[in-house]
């Protein structure tokens, strides 16, 4: 994740204008929307990232739904004046006046997730966002703050409506930027303006979205002159959000999943991949993972991207046979040396799918390089191919990856989301979500001891 501090200067917004002239751009089309969606994570995202798209869609009357996902009560974490409890009342009453001030008539539901805590609630938007777009009739745009600006509540509701988008037919994604105005550099911008689309704002609109914004003085003016008490949307901040033209990014193609060629110059740049040996990290990861595991012996065990084999030495101290697989032929190479109790064969998911029955498949570490339609037919593999007495443990690292085609929150509601059975086990920190799936005829560890009444 991008580090950045809003009290910092940031980015001249003059630079930006400069580059902005020179972005060849589509416009944003409302004249065959049935429905907008804006999913604010914090009140006043939806004015800063898209005021004029709401304002302009009211005027065309397209209906307007905001998913608001905290109250932001967290906007001014070292206040000596504010309490968080303050805060979350000024600022609900601030986001009405906005919403108000920008379409009248648009809706809003406000979710409740504590400030700076959807990653430990994304469900809590799926599960919105999902039942919102199941009740239009029509085309709808879902707008949601892009996923690389920087903030962790951005990110995530980012993530979570390009995945409610890609299984919901009929509904499109924008995406907005706000803290990246601030951080990114238009000499080498981060952000992907090769897929923006932007929205011209009348004069009338472009007065809406200022007034809009004028209804949040906790967040443009200090709460005091106090330190902690500052502005968070100072004049120079405002400025890249008051154009007469409103930016966005639409989705990128279907992504594909990470190739074959990657992983090879992946292994060439590092032979052993990643430190599985010497991290505490990797080590307390596996601990973690084979802890998990609800029966003490498995008949037949499946790896899905073992790497150079260094888990897969593990599972065949708990395991009859495994088999564990790769993309890349060179980490396979050192596999077979550290495990050589184990099979291995190279095998790119979910096309190459190794034969067999087992009662144990693990993927870690995997998952999020998949394309979500490779994601889905992995599932079914995995599915087709378990023992009813089976389980599936998924492990993935939580924060950004720049290889990675999503992300490990997104696999793991994926795989919740898909499997017949709740998980067995859930295991969620800071680095890393742990999931155990069973199969139908899985039950508790205490049960199979028969120390359950």
């Amino acid at each position: 994740m991008v580090s950045f501090d809003h009290r910092e200067p940031g980015t001249d917004p003059a630079d930006w204008t400069a580059f902005l002239d020179t972005v060849t751009t589509l416009p944003v089309q409302l004249d065959t929307v049935a429905s907008v969606v804006v999913v604010a994570p914090h009140p006043d995202d939806e004015t800063l990232g898209a005021g004029g798209l709401i304002a302009t869609a009211a005027e065309a009357g397209v209906p307007v739904h905001v998913l608001l996902v905290t109250h932001g009560e967290g906007s001014h974490p070292d206040s000596p004046s504010t309490t968080p409890e303050d805060l979350r009342s000024i600022r609900d009453t601030e986001f009405r006046a906005a919403l108000a001030v920008l379409a009248p008539a648009a809706s809003a539901t406000v979710l409740g997730v504590p400030d700076g805590g959807l990653r430990e609630h994304p469900d809590v938007l799926r599960a919105a966002l999902t039942e919102r777009l199941a009740g239009v009739d029509g085309p709808v745009i879902v707008v949601a703050p892009w996923r690389g600006d920087g903030h962790r509540d951005h990110r995530i509701a980012g993530e979570v409506a390009a995945d409610v988008v890609s299984h919901a037919t009929g509904s499109a994604l924008l995406e907005y930027p706000v803290w990246a105005w601030h951080w990114d550099e238009p000499s080498a911008p981060a952000a992907p303006w090769d897929r923006a689309r932007s929205l011209a704002l009348s004069s009338a609109v472009l007065d809406r979205k200022r007034a809009a914004l004028d209804a949040y003085p906790s967040q443009t003016r200090p709460l005091s002159p106090a330190p902690g008490d500052e502005a968070i949307v100072d004049d120079r901040h405002a400025a890249h959000h008051l154009r007469p033209t409103e930016w966005f990014f639409a989705e990128s193609p279907a992504q594909s999943s990470r190739s074959r060629e990657s992983f090879d110059a992946h292994y060439e740049r590092k032979p052993e991949g990643w430190d599985f040996d010497g991290s505490w990290y990797e080590r307390r990861k596996r601990a973690v993972t084979l802890a998990a595991l609800p029966h003490e012996r498995y008949r037949s065990a499946l790896e899905l991207g073992c790497a150079t084999g260094v888990l897969t030495a593990e599972l065949t101290e708990r395991a009859d046979a495994v088999l564990g697989t790769d993309i890349a032929a060179a980490p396979l190479e050192r596999a077979r040396l550290r495990a050589p109790a184990a099979r291995f064969v190279q095998a790119q998911l979910p096309s190459e799918w190794p034969d067999g029955r087992w009662d144990l498949v693990v993927m870690s570490e995997v998952g999020y390089y998949l394309s979500p339609s490779d994601l889905d037919a992995t599932i079914d593999r995995v599915l087709g191919s378990l023992d009813d007495d089976g389980v599936l443990v998924a492990c993935h690292w939580r924060h950004p990856d720049d290889d990675a085609v999503t992300s490990g929150d997104v696999v793991d509601a994926r795989l919740a989301e898909r499997w017949p059975r709740p998980a067995l086990v859930r295991h969620v920190e800071e680095d890393f979500v742990l999931s155990v799936f069973p199969g139908p005829a899985v039950v508790s560890v205490a049960t199979t001891e028969g120390l359950t009444p």
